[in-house]
Parts: C-alpha cells; sequence; structure tokens
C-alpha cells in the first residue's frame, strides 16, 4: 500500500477495469504533448495505387527487387499515407478490405506499434479497434493519457489471411512504412505490442518474454517491448507485467 493515498487511485482504476484487485504503486501522470491536429490516416485509406506501382498481373511482385520503392524523406504522414493507399508491395494487398496505416497524435511523444490488423481494423481501416483496441485504450488511460495522446500502428498495414502470423516477406515489404512513420512522429518511446513488432523493430530473434520490462535504444528513441493486447485476454495473468512495463514509460515520459 503506498503511503501517498493520492497515488492509489489509478492504480484501483487500472486494475479493477483489468480484472485485479490488487494495488501497487504509481507516480503521477505524465504531461503529454500539446494535442495536435488528429493524425491524417485516422479514416480508412482509400484503395489506389502509389506512383510507378506495378498493376494488372504484376501488381503483387515476386521478386523483392520490382516492389515499388517506398522513398524516405515524407514531408508529412498525409503524404505518407496518400503513398501508401493502395501499396501492392506484399500478396496481403489483393486481399485487404482497407490498408491501415495508423492513427492519433501525429506529433506524439508516445507511440504504440502492434503487428498486423485484425478483421475489425481491416473493416474500418483503423488501427486497435477490436477487443484488443478496447483493452489497449485502457492501459493507455491508466497512464493517464488518451488515445488522441498517442500513436497507433501496426508493423504491417494489411490483415493477413484468418488473423496468422505475419511472414517474414510481408515484414519486409511493411518495414520501409512504419520507419517513415517513426521518422515523421519522432516519439520519445515507442511500445511494442508481442513479439513480432518487438522483433521487426528491434531486429532481435529473442522472445517477448526475455525482451519485455526493460528500455532498448533504437537511435534517440527508447522501446519498451510489452505482451500485445490480445495475449492478454487469453492469459490475463500476464496483465501485472504489462503494468510494471507501463509503469516504467509513465516514468520516463516525466523526465
Amino acid at each position: 500500500m503506498a503511503d501517498d493515498p493520492r497515488r492509489n487511485l489509478e492504480e484501483i482504476r487500472f486494475f479493477r477495469d483489468l480484472g485485479f484487485r490488487e494495488i501497487y504503486l504509481a507516480g503521477a501522470a505524465p504531461a503529454a504533448r500539446p494535442a495536435a491536429a488528429p493524425a491524417p490516416a485516422a479514416r480508412p485509406v482509400p484503395a489506389r495505387p502509389p506512383a510507378g506501382a506495378p498493376s494488372g498481373s504484376d501488381a503483387v511482385p515476386t521478386d523483392p527487387a520490382r516492389r515499388p520503392v517506398v522513398p524516405a524523406g515524407f514531408p508529412s504522414l498525409a503524404d505518407l499515407a496518400e503513398f501508401a493507399a493502395g501499396c501492392p508491395r506484399c500478396k496481403l494487398s489483393s486481399k485487404r478490405t482497407h490498408l491501415v496505416f495508423g492513427q492519433g497524435n501525429p506529433r506524439a511523444s508516445l507511440m504504440f506499434v502492434g503487428e498486423a490488423p485484425g478483421a475489425e481494423e481491416d473493416a474500418q481501416g483503423l488501427a486497435f479497434v477490436g477487443r484488443a483496441g478496447q483493452l489497449l485504450t485502457k492501459i493507455i488511460e491508466a497512464i493517464g493519457l488518451t488515445r488522441d495522446d498517442v500513436f497507433i500502428a501496426n508493423v504491417l498495414k494489411c490483415r493477413p489471411p484468418e488473423n496468422r502470423n505475419p511472414e517474414p516477406d510481408e515484414v519486409a515489404a511493411c518495414l520501409p512504412y512504419l520507419r517513415e512513420q517513426i521518422r515523421l512522429i519522432a516519439p520519445r518511446i515507442i511500445v511494442t505490442l508481442g513479439t513480432f513488432a518487438t522483433q521487426a523493430i528491434l531486429e532481435s530473434e529473442l522472445s517477448i518474454g526475455r525482451l519485455r520490462g526493460r528500455f532498448h535504444a533504437l537511435g534517440p528513441v527508447r522501446v519498451m517491448p510489452t505482451y500485445h493486447p490480445a495475449f492478454l485476454l487469453r492469459s490475463p495473468e500476464r496483465k501485472k507485467d504489462v503494468w510494471e512495463d507501463m509503469k516504467k514509460v509513465r516514468e520516463a515520459l516525466r523526465e
């Protein structure tokens, strides 16, 4: 039990929402960056190919060297989203309903990255809007922020069939978009959600269990790996681990 009763309320709310009845120590909520205009990709991205993309039978090149190049140096997320619209860089492009670019504050200090869209995300063109997304919202609110304060994205911008795991060629095809998102947003901290997002961003083969719980460097950005909300829905006993990770994120944002 914390000596300062003011530190208990948010802890109680967090564990109440996530199914726990224990109280843990916590600090004051971090100050968020001033809210900026909503990210330009907070609506479904229209299905049209980027300039110079192949068409017809060549819409999904089997040779990576023939895929449309994702150049660096876009002036804004809006420009990147427009380029990404209708992207044919991997085999998932022919099966999607919407490309899920990501949404939130384009100047966010904190960015969340998952692995891939699910069925609800594919239908709406928005990241983390299903059951896992609802849990992610509670996690964000537990550290004193809202979804409008952060930016939420995935490594893959298209849903894999039946929500299967991302395949290496799909990750390789989509990583240029994610890297450009990170450059444009310039977050202070990225929280990677689950194994695939963590391994892709950190270029590591270690498991999420070995990587979570401490910060890793990605240039000037600090990366905190933690469990994916979908995993927490199946394994609620791991929610406490995520809370410990998020307390470290909150403290780092206050620095």
